[in-house]
Parts: structure tokens; sequence; C-alpha cells
């Protein structure tokens, strides 16, 4: 398969492992705030945190587990990138936009945050394809 169409079916994957994430993260977020009445500022980094771990696990075996046995750095290392990166603009991404969208604008809840996660899987996607899970060299 060329390039391109390998970056296509990756970007395919990524957004299939991308969608079972959202569908957990408004799960929880729907758990912390009707279920704990915790505010969506405090829910978003508990539901975004979880949801990190379960898209790395997902990313290892399904999106880039063909560049697990090419020399690509050991599974800490790449969790550490992926939370560093990924973790870095979810975290901090998603927070603010659910801030501005929700407490400051007052939108609905589930739109925004569906908002705030596509705005930032674009980012996610470039950076863990280009430095998480890089192959060889184009890692450093």
């Amino acid at each position: 398969m060329n390039g391109i169409a390998t970056l296509f079916r990756r970007f395919g994957r990524f957004n299939l492992v991308g969608a079972l994430g959202t569908v957990l993260q408004l799960a929880i977020l729907a758990v912390l705030t009707k279920g704990f009445g915790l505010s969506s500022v405090a829910s978003t980094p508990i539901a975004v945190e979880l949801v990190l771990l379960h898209n790395f696990l997902w990313h290892e075996r399904f999106t880039w587990n063909d560049r697990r046995a090419d020399g690509t750095a050991s599974p800490v290392i790449r969790l550490w990138r992926f939370h560093a990166a990924n973790g870095v603009v979810s975290l901090c991404g998603n927070t603010l936009l659910m801030y501005c969208l929700v407490e400051r604008l007052r939108l609905p809840m589930g739109p925004s945050a569906l908002g705030a996660i596509s705005l930032c899987a674009l980012v996610n996607f470039r950076v863990a394809d280009r430095w998480v899970y890089a192959s060889g060299s184009s890692a450093r």
C-alpha cells in the first residue's frame, strides 16, 4: 500500500478508536456530572485521562500496530509520549474549550464536548503519527 493510502487507512482507524473514546468520554462526563454532581470543568480532566489510557491501548493494538515491531520506542516511552503530546492537547484543549463553551457561553455539554474532542483530534493524530509512533529516527 502506498504512503497516502496507508495514511488514510491509519486516519480511519484513528477516528474509529477516537469514536469509541468519545462515547466513553461522554458516558464518564454524564456519570461524573449527573451522578456525582461535579462540574463539567472538574469532570473533563478525569474523563479525558481515562479515555487517553483507553485510546493508547487501542492505538497500540490497532492503529499503529505495524510500527511496534520496527524498532519504535518501547511501550513505556510510547505511553509517555502519548501522554506528553495527546494528553496535553486533550487535557488542556478539552478543558479550556469546555470552560469557554459550557461555563462562559452556556452551551449544552454534549455538543460542546463533541466539538472540543473533534478539534483536539486533528492535532492529536498528527502528533501521534509523527512523534509517538514515529518509526526509526523520525521519532527523535
